[in-house]
């Protein structure tokens, strides 16, 4: 499994979210268990988990299904939920390169249209809007916490030229970079106009 994506859903056993429940298993080495991500069972170590596209895979493997969460009970594979987690994955990891669907595509060996609609219906939103938000609370997070040049910040969220990012950057918050970090610096950001609607 990518580590990436590996990590995305430890993060949610850690949590105990429902997120992946139904779409990967949770198979801890140390007690031969399976369970649902959201087990609320203690927390076993990163070391010690294998996770299964299938509650099959893990029986057939050697686990035992949990007699806490009852992964058996209701708990079918939702492919096009898989598709969009391992797309939430490539996009956590590499918003600040050059992602298009095209080539996320690619990479997960599906049509572009397959993705664009698989992933709307899965998340309510489409892969271009769930990139630019990660981009946005990034550079946010840069032009606050840091004190790193607009096209430093700029390259980091997947920009080439300071001038498209700071188009861009206007379009989403109704600022600019620089007044952002001023108005932020003022502690007046709670007065900063809401995002323009697409």
């Amino acid at each position: 499994m990518d580590p990436q994506l590996f990590e995305r859903i430890y993060e949610t056993v850690v949590r105990r979210e429902p997120t992946y429940d139904g779409i990967y298993y949770t198979a801890v080495l140390t007690t031969h268990i399976v369970c649902r991500p959201s087990c609320r069972a203690r927390t076993p170590k990163a070391a010690n988990v294998v996770f299964y596209g299938s509650l099959q895979e893990a029986v057939s493997a050697g686990f035992r299904p949990c007699k806490r969460c009852r992964p058996e009970e209701g708990g079918t594979l939702r492919p096009d939920a898989v598709l969009a987690a391992q797309a939430d994955a490539i996009m956590d990891g590499r918003f600040g390169s050059k992602l298009t669907l095209k080539s996320m595509a690619e990479e997960l060996k599906v049509s572009p249209f397959h993705l664009q609609r698989t992933y709307k219906r899965v998340t309510g939103q489409s892969p271009a809007a769930r990139l630019d938000a990660l981009r946005t609370e990034e550079a946010r997070r840069l032009l606050t916490e840091t004190a790193a040049e607009m096209g430093e910040i700029g390259r980091a969220v997947g920009f080439r030229t300071p001038s498209h990012f700071a188009a861009w950057f206007v379009k989403k918050t109704g600022l600019s970079p620089t007044e952002y970090r001023s108005k932020h610096n003022e502690g007046g950001n709670q007065h900063e106009p809401k995002p323009k609607p697409e």
